[in-house]
């Protein structure tokens, strides 16, 4: 459950190491975002000769977050961060970067993002 102006970590190697939600596209008045929701952010911090600048904006995909999200069978899902991933254009569910780090959501994949859960680490 994030909100406009939330600070991610970026989970993927284009080189943008924190990112900022602007908006969540296509959704009406919506006031949050959850774990496999395509929202806008803006690149607030990057490396050097990367992909990405600081101050681009992209969109991305949720894959962690750090509050509880309730599944269908009763049990919970929680992580240490809230992480996105960036994805390659706007109509597009392929991501810019060729690696994702840490683990993703099952959400992630049921919202029909299957080259970010074949490129991660470990889906929970």
């Amino acid at each position: 459950m994030l909100q406009l102006r939330t600070i991610l970590n970026v989970a993927d190697n284009t080189g943008a190491k924190k990112a900022q939600m602007i908006g969540i596209p296509a959704k009406g008045n919506r006031h949050y975002a959850y774990v496999g929701d395509v929202i806008t952010v803006t690149i607030a911090e990057a490396s050097p000769y990367s992909q990405v600048k600081k101050g681009e904006i992209h969109q991305a995909v949720i894959t962690r977050t750090r509050k509880e999200k309730r599944r269908k069978d009763g049990s919970y899902i929680r992580f240490d961060d809230n992480a996105c991933v960036i994805l390659f254009e706007k109509e597009s569910k392929d991501p810019k970067g060729t690696r994702i780090f840490g683990p993703v959501a099952k959400e992630v994949k049921d919202g029909g993002f299957n080259k970010i859960a074949s490129l991660a680490e470990e889906i929970y």
